[in-house]
């Protein structure tokens, strides 16, 4: 049995969930390969079931009457730990999808992520060099991104005959889970603001704006593409949390 606990007949895909393997396997012996596709794809985004509660209380940045008012650090805290569930996720989604079709080494470089336009510190001594507005802005651009892509991979899921209604439903659930997220960074970007931590100068940004037209185009054929983008952009966002934590608050924990 492996890191992801792994049976001849069953995956834990994540705490609490376990995935039987032996329809699958059917599919793969009898059905074409197209078909294998549609049902791995609905395995994949079964296990989006999973509800990352991390938010339970209305996060309120000025604590109007009904909203619990939290400290900055348990607002760091939290948000970290909702990404690094979302990174979870992630990682075990592209493990799964990895066990049914491996990519080639050759691939594996030449990825093009939907994200790619967006520059982004390749280590924590560079993000550790940015401004506090620099790197919560990157990590705003980054969940905005995946916001829009995944509703975008919602959406042509459910004009595809090979996907189902709850194949696509798992998809947008996942966005939902990438929306509350970012809420909870623009929540705690407010705090820091109100407390004079970082300026206000901010650039608002829609997904549209940061959205990669060529990528979602084809989108559909670049599974291995976008489960392996998913996971390196929710690292990245988890570390980078980190990094600003360390930042605003450096007797904490860094």
């Amino acid at each position: 049995m492996g890191r992801h606990g792994m049976t001849l007949l069953s995956l834990n895909i994540h705490p609490g969930i376990q995935i039987d393997l032996s329809t699958a396997k059917t599919y793969k012996i009898h059905q074409t390969t197209k078909m294998i596709q549609g049902s791995v794809l609905y395995i994949v985004f079964l296990s989006l079931g999973v509800k990352v509660g991390v938010m339970a209380a209305p996060l309120c940045t000025t604590g109007p009457a009904g909203c619990h008012r939290l400290p900055l650090l348990e607002l760091f805290d939290r948000v970290i730990q909702h990404s690094a569930r979302i990174h979870g996720l992630s990682s075990d989604l592209h493990t799964v999808y990895e066990q049914f079709f491996p990519s080639s080494e050759n691939v594996i470089g030449g990825r093009k992520c939907p994200t790619s336009s967006i520059p982004t510190p390749n280590s924590k001594d560079i993000a550790q060099s940015l401004t506090r507005e620099e790197l919560t802005e990157v990590i705003l651009r980054l969940l905005t991104a995946w916001e829009g892509h995944l509703s975008y991979l919602h959406d042509i899921m459910a004009h595809q005959q090979d996907f189902n209604t709850y194949s696509g439903s798992k998809a947008l659930e996942m966005s939902d889970l990438v929306h509350q997220l970012k809420n909870g960074v623009q929540i705690m970007t407010q705090r820091m603001q109100l407390l004079g931590m970082i300026s206000n100068s901010l650039s608002s940004m829609s997904s549209a704006e940061v959205l990669d037209t060529p990528f979602l185009e084809r989108s559909m054929s670049s599974d291995h593409d976008l489960l392996y983008c998913l996971r390196r952009d929710t690292d990245k966002v988890q570390s980078y949390l980190r990094v600003l934590k360390c930042t605003i608050l450096p007797e904490h924990e860094c």
